[in-house]
Order: C-alpha cells, then structure tokens, then sequence
C-alpha cells in the first residue's frame, strides 16, 4: 500500500513514519542519479554558465545606470521597472544563457544529458519570476514572506516532491470536536488569505481615489464611505479565505458572538470610540480640515480616524483625540458652516483722549493689517469707564482661521500702538495715592 494513501486506520505517528520512509527512499533514489559521473559535469556547466552571467551582469551595470541618469523626462514607474531589472541582471543573464546551453546540448547529445540543466533553469527562471513579480507588494515584511514562500513552494513543485510534502503537511494536525486543523490546511489559509487580503486592498485603494475625487459627497461622508468600504473589503476577503479551504463558518459565528459579548463589556471605551467617529462622520459636525478647538487644544483637523480625530495645532504638535471626548465634550468649530471668524480685542485709553478719534484711529488701523476683512469692516465700542482709562472694544473678522488667531492679535494690536503713539494717544496704567493719616506714631526701632 501506498504510504501516501493511508486510511484511518493507521494513527497519526504510523502515518507520518511511513511518509517519511518514503521520502528517505526517494532520497536515496535522487542520491544515486545525483552521483553519477555526467551529473556532476552539468552541475558543473551551471557554475560556469553562473559565473558568466555574473561578469556580464558586471561589466553592463556601469552602463546601464549611466544610460538611465540620461532619462530624466521619463515616469517614475518606468524608472522603478529599469532599477528592478537592473538589480536582477545577474539572474536575467543567467536564465537566458542557461537555456540556450540547454538548447544546444539537446542538440549535440542525449536529452538525459542535460535533465539536471533542465531542472537548474526551471528553478532560475521560476525564482526569478517571483522575484519580480513580489516587487509589486510595497509592504517590505509581507514582500519578503510572499516570495519566500514562492520559492519554497515552485521549488519542491519542480523537484517532485509536492505531493510528499502535502501528505507530510496534512498529516501534523490536531483535532478539535469535529474540526480537524492541520498544517497543510492553515498554510492554504494564509497564502488565501494573504492574496485576498491584497487584492481587497487594491480594490479599496482604486475606490477610495474615485470616491475622493467625487465633489458631491461631503469630506465626512467620503471619510465614512472609504471606511465602510475597507471593513467590508477586508472583512470578505477573511471569510471568503476561511470558506475556500473548508472551515465551517457557523461554529465560527457562534464563537464571534461569545467573544463579542466579552470584548462589549471588556473594552467599552474602544466601542464608545468607534461609534463616536461614525455619529462624528454622519451628522457632519467636524470635517478634515475644520479649526476646532477643544479645551486647551486648539487647531485643524488632519485625519479622521476609526478611534479618534488627529488635530495640527501651530505649534507643530499633533494631537490624538478620542472620539468620545467630541461626542461629550464642548467643542468649538471655527469654520463648521462658514470659514469667517469674528475676534475681540480689549484696550484702554486716558480720559484726556477724545472717544470719537479713538474709535476712528483703531478702526482704521485693524483695517491696515492682513486678513483683517474690508468687506466686514472692523468696529469698535467703549464698553465702560474704569478707574483709570476708558475701555474699549475692537471687533473684526477673517476667513482664515487656520492662519492662526494669537499672531493676528498680536498684529493687531501693534498696529493699535503704532497708531496710538502717531495721533499721540495715551494709554495710561493704573496709579494709586498713599497718604499717612496719622504722622504722630512711633517710629519702630531697631536694636543696637
């Protein structure tokens, strides 16, 4: 009987002694071809062939990047494809030397004579195949994990040895009920899951890029949408993955919805957080790019996210508000349906000034600065008498909030002193009067 083919009778040890007596039989097999004496010369033509290609790869590099320093004009994504090329031209150089070896020495001698050739160059042109071809997986880690994977997998594809290796793969598992998980059965998940995965991100990414670009959707629906759109993606891709390979999804749901009850009261506030950014996206209260400002904090928003909001204050500092914290907290929105801002400026002048001029002087000089607005002239009211100046009130108006509002009160107010010290209006400080009522008590001494 084929050990491949073992039935359940045999316990998962016996399984696994037979497959591995097989394979150390098939190994001793290879062994004895691999020793024979022309083996050994077509191991050594493929060094040769190796170490050609290696000196080509040499001495056409220098030229290469010299001749693509000269293809300014070119798109970036043909300049990538040249330095991929560039970096592989060793292997390039060595597939196409080795096969056309293997062309002539079909010709000149037997095909036995050239099979381990044959078998090098599958190899070389399948790894070098997937090398490209993984080049177009920009995340560094899962790049390397793909094409690493790749190669294991052609390369024991080639040699024969796919169907050992499935049946050693199959054969580790554990048994949960009536589940059975094995290695085999987990690897096809992840390789299912992995390519799913990248295509729903692709997907997602071209959706995303045409929901942006459509101008009737507000910033915080095309937030929300995008959003939508990659759970249900991703979400798919895991399913449709757990599907193909044969896990049976409805002990799946009612284990999700055990753990959901737990993680419900475990992690309350990561809930709240979530429902609070898609309340945040459907009433539209804050938007990517409104000026808000939320106790101390105050600045525009960068990005909308899943758990909190990412504000820019002027400062350079970013800061990562939940989104409860919007949801329950007061904030202000300087530009939530219009991008005008009214500020207030407090000054005081001597009461030897004459009022009129004043408000005049301050009006005309809020008008002097930048983003002050002309079309919503600048006015100015006394709104009291105090113990030493006459108080007064400047009000005016910008559209550009994320410009900052200190620096165009500072601005403001320097222009307010300019005009003062020119019209020659004071702006007094406060004075206090000590008399001593009683000059007649005794002067305190010191002692000797």
């Amino acid at each position: 009987m084929n050990p491949l083919d073992a039935t359940g009778d045999q316990t998962p040890f016996e399984a696994l002694r037979a497959i591995a007596l097989q394979l150390l039989s098939q190994g001793e097999t290879y062994a004895g071809i691999f020793l024979r004496p022309w083996n050994f010369y077509q191991v050594g033509i493929a060094l040769a062939v190796f170490v050609v290609a290696h000196i080509l790869a040499q001495l056409v590099t220098p030229h290469m990047r010299e001749w693509m320093r000269t293809r300014e004009g070119w798109p970036a994504w043909r300049l990538r494809i040249l330095i991929v090329l560039q970096r592989r031209l060793r292997m390039i150089f060595f597939v196409i030397l080795i096969w056309h070896v293997i062309g002539i020495m079909k010709q000149l001698t037997w095909p036995s004579r050239s099979y381990l050739l044959t078998i090098i160059a599958e190899l070389g042109t399948a790894w070098l195949l997937i090398a490209l071809a993984t080049r177009l997986i920009r995340n560094p880690t899962l790049r390397l994990l793909v094409r690493y994977s790749a190669w294991a997998w052609v390369t024991i594809s080639i040699l024969g040895l796919a169907d050992e290796t499935q049946a050693v793969l199959d054969g580790l598992a554990i048994e949960i009920g009536s589940t059975r998980l094995s290695i085999w059965l987990m690897l096809q998940a992840a390789a299912l899951l992995i390519a799913l995965v990248a295509a729903a991100r692709f997907l997602a990414a071209a959706a995303a890029a045409n929901i942006r670009q459509n101008e009737n959707m507000s910033p915080s629906m095309q937030v929300l949408s995008v959003k939508f759109l990659q759970v249900a993606l991703y979400g798919a891709a895991f399913f449709l993955a757990l599907k193909l390979v044969g896990v049976d999804l409805t002990g799946l749901a009612v284990l999700s919805g055990a753990i959901g009850v737990g993680l419900g009261f475990g992690l309350q506030k990561v809930v709240s957080n979530l429902v609070s950014g898609v309340i945040i996206l459907l009433d539209k209260s804050i938007k990517p790019g409104d000026v808000i400002s939320l106790g101390d904090t105050f600045g525009w928003i960068n990005a909308l996210g899943a758990r909190y909001v990412s504000i820019t204050t002027r400062d350079g500092k970013e800061y990562l508000i939940p989104n409860e914290d919007l949801i329950t907290g007061q904030v202000v929105n300087w530009s939530h349906s219009n991008e005008f801002v009214r500020l207030d400026i407090s000054f005081g002048t001597s009461y030897g000034d004459d009022p009129h001029a004043v408000r005049k002087i301050a009006v005309e000089a809020a008008l002097g600065v930048d983003r002050v607005l002309a079309n919503r002239p600048p006015v100015c009211h006394i709104v009291g008498f105090g113990d030493s100046s006459v108080d007064y009130i400047l009000r005016f108006w910008i559209r550009d909030p994320t410009g900052g509002l200190t620096n165009i009160r500072g601005n403001v107010y320097l222009a307010l002193w300019d005009a003062f010290k020119e019209n020659d209006i004071s702006i007094p400080f406060p004075q206090r009067e000590v008399r001593v009522l009683n000059e007649s008590l005794p002067v305190a001494r010191t002692p000797d």
